[in-house]
């Protein structure tokens, strides 16, 4: 099962140094062997030969363009994709543009923006805070991790402006997780095998010998879809 791990890699970059703990506790606990590699944002081109995305945290990325096509082909190609802190601004930002046709911008990458903004600096910023998230009943990420409550961690400074909610719901997105204040930590794509993007990073979660629910899930649909397509 190939995996694309999209992102600019760094040693400085938590998340980063987890991954590799983290496809081996996948291997181990649950029998799923992924052969990932590591494509930074500059040299995304043609994805769909990947049988899973991973769009990782690390922004600002080298390449705007790149992260958006990695998510793009996800979307188009019906591969599985997982979009963590970074990975979570830029799909919603790939859905604004090439989906509800917005023209808007991320702080992060356009700090002189003229355009509307999608993704603003949050007025508290989230770098190293643990929190509570709401997972709406019957949604991808709340059958994932089996609950409807749970705590987890954060690593950013940029968040979905509200403003746009409704455009993003309109155009098909769904908002399904929440923070305690009603604020946007989770989306996804009805319709499609698996399309989930949080702000919160589960990549981060414990110590990183036990893959979190949705690491495993994302894990898993990646293998439903190789099972799907024939392959062994």
């Amino acid at each position: 099962m190939r995996l694309a791990l999209v992102g600019d890699r760094s040693a400085t970059v938590r998340s980063h140094v987890r991954v590799p703990l983290l496809l081996e506790a996948l291997r181990e606990r649950e029998g799923l062997t992924l052969d990932a590699y590591w494509i930074p944002t500059e040299q995304v081109d043609d994805l769909r030969g990947f049988d899973g995305i991973w769009l990782l945290p690390g922004s600002p990325y080298r390449s705007e363009d790149g992260a958006l096509r990695a998510v793009r082909t996800a979307r188009e190609h019906a591969i599985p994709f997982l979009g963590t802190c970074g990975g979570f601004q830029h799909a919603m930002l790939e859905y604004a543009r090439h989906v509800c046709d917005l023209d808007v911008a991320h702080a992060e990458n356009e700090p002189d923006a003229e355009r509307d903004l999608l993704l603003a600096p949050l007025t508290c910023s989230l770098v190293g805070h643990e929190g509570e998230v709401r997972l709406a009943p019957g949604s991808l990420v709340g059958q994932a991790v089996g609950a409807e409550r749970a705590i987890e961690r954060y690593h950013c400074s940029f968040g979905l402006n509200a403003a746009y909610l409704p455009a993003l719901e309109e155009g098909g997105l769904r908002f399904t997780a929440h923070d305690e204040d009603g604020e946007v930590r989770a989306a996804e794509l009805p319709g499609h095998p698996f399309f989930l993007a949080t702000l919160f990073q589960p990549e981060l979660s414990g110590d990183g010998t036990r893959p979190h629910p949705i690491i495993a899930a994302f894990a898993r649909a990646v293998a439903a879809g190789v099972l799907t397509a024939g392959r062994p």
